[in-house]
């Protein structure tokens, strides 16, 4: 008895393996993309003392700042002037030469080089290859001289006589320096190799799609949905670290600095949902396009046509 053909019904889908595994390759980038965005930011914007230093000198003319740093100075002139009557007396006169201060060219060139010396000491802390187990500590003597000088500039009455103490103060404990430490390690690493793996997994997972138009478009609807995720994250994180302080006349200044650190973060984060959203805009119009299709010579058979199954010769004709 003859054998009849098998028929494999045209509804089965194909390629099923490629397109799961193109699936999980660009998830797994879409998924990359901020966590390298992140890492990134950490190791070449927060790590680097000059464009820490640039990022945070706009501060020194930022009002909520001058304010915050114009109480403390006070507070601590009031502290030093001692107690009784003239403590009453000079408080608000204090407070007065503390906020004219906060406007002079020596308190921006005191902000930067503050600025620059914590920096640079807490960067020597944690870039180092093995735990110091001792606290991040400061002296104060090179601020002091940098604003004694601005100061003697400005022809400030016997502002040469301000005495240069060196001062140290903790900047970190030493438990929380070890924890930092192994943080900004890994972070340095991640910074190096999550761009890379999240462009190789983006890559692959449109290699191996069947259909690498949708892939292009899912990779990129990915990258725009990871960079507003970032967004999302960043505005969180400005909201537990204002809210983690202990009274709110310090929050206009916190949130000051936060939004300066951050802004190249939050720009890094808008190219992504821009980039994004442009490659899957531009993968959907090259799909509406219509294809034209060459014309075919006289005398060729159409390749639809002839890709029709025909009868076989061993199968029995119907009666």
């Amino acid at each position: 008895m003859p054998s009849r053909p098998r028929i494999v019904p045209r509804n089965v889908p194909r390629n099923v393996p490629r397109n799961v595994l193109s699936a999980v390759l660009t998830a797994l980038a879409c998924l990359l993309v901020p966590c390298a965005t992140l890492a990134g930011w950490v190791a070449y914007g927060l790590a680097d003392t000059g464009r820490y230093t640039a990022a945070m000198a706009p501060l020194a003319d930022d009002p909520r700042v001058r304010e915050a740093v114009a109480d403390a100075v006070g507070d601590g002139l009031a502290r030093e002037a001692g107690t009784g009557p003239l403590r009453g007396a000079m408080g608000p006169y204090l407070q007065d030469a503390a906020r004219s201060f906060t406007r002079t060219d020596a308190f921006r060139a005191g902000w930067d080089t503050a600025n620059r010396t914590v920096h640079a000491a807490v960067l020597r802390a944690l870039r180092a290859e093995r735990p110091q187990h001792r606290p991040v500590t400061v002296d104060l003597a090179r601020v002091t001289v940098r604003v004694k000088e601005e100061l003697v500039r400005d022809h400030v009455p016997f502002a040469h006589r301000i005495p240069v103490r060196h001062t140290e103060i903790t900047v970190l404990p030493a438990a929380r320096t070890d924890r930092l430490r192994k943080g900004y390690h890994m972070l340095d690493i991640a910074a190096r190799w999550l761009p890379c793996a999240a462009v190789a997994f983006a890559l692959a997972g449109i290699a191996t799609a069947t259909r690498r138009r949708r892939a292009i478009t899912a990779t990129g609807l990915g990258t725009a949905l990871g960079g507003a995720l970032l967004l999302l994250a960043v505005a969180a994180g400005r909201r537990l670290t204002l809210t983690a302080l202990p009274g709110p006349p310090g929050r206009p200044a916190a949130g000051a600095v936060y939004d300066a650190l951050t802004t190249t973060l939050r720009t890094a984060s808008w190219l992504l949902v821009a980039l994004g959203l442009t490659v899957a805009l531009a993968s959907c119009l090259t799909g509406l396009l219509p294809r034209h299709r060459a014309p075919v010579p006289a005398g060729t058979p159409d390749p639809a046509v002839a890709a029709e199954p025909r009868p076989s010769s061993s199968t029995p004709l119907p009666p």
